[in-house]
C-alpha cells in the first residue's frame, strides 16, 4: 500500500467514526474503530516521510488510548 492509499485508508477510518458517533454507536464499537485508526496511523508514520509533529502525535494519541482504557477497564472503588 502506498503512502496515498495509507492517508486514504485514515480518512476514511475518521469518516467511519464520526458516523458512529453521530448515530451513538456502543462505546466498544468506537473504541475498536480508533485502535484501528491508530494502527493504520503508526503504519502511515512509520513508512512515510511526515514531520516530527506527526509522528509525536500519533504517539501521544496510542499513550491517550492506553490511558483511557485503563481507566474504562479500572474496578469501581
Amino acid at each position: 500500500m502506498d503512502a496515498v492509499e495509507k492517508e486514504r485508508a485514515i480518512l476514511e477510518r475518521l469518516e467511519r467514526i464520526d458516523a458512529l458517533r453521530t448515530d451513538d454507536a456502543p462505546a466498544g464499537v468506537l473504541l475498536d474503530e480508533v485502535r484501528a485508526l491508530l494502527a493504520d496511523a503508526e503504519d502511515w508514520v512509520s513508512g512515510a516521510r511526515v514531520p516530527s509533529r506527526t509522528s509525536d502525535a500519533v504517539e501521544n494519541a496510542r499513550e491517550a488510548l492506553a490511558a483511557g482504557e485503563r481507566v474504562l477497564v479500572a474496578p469501581p472503588r
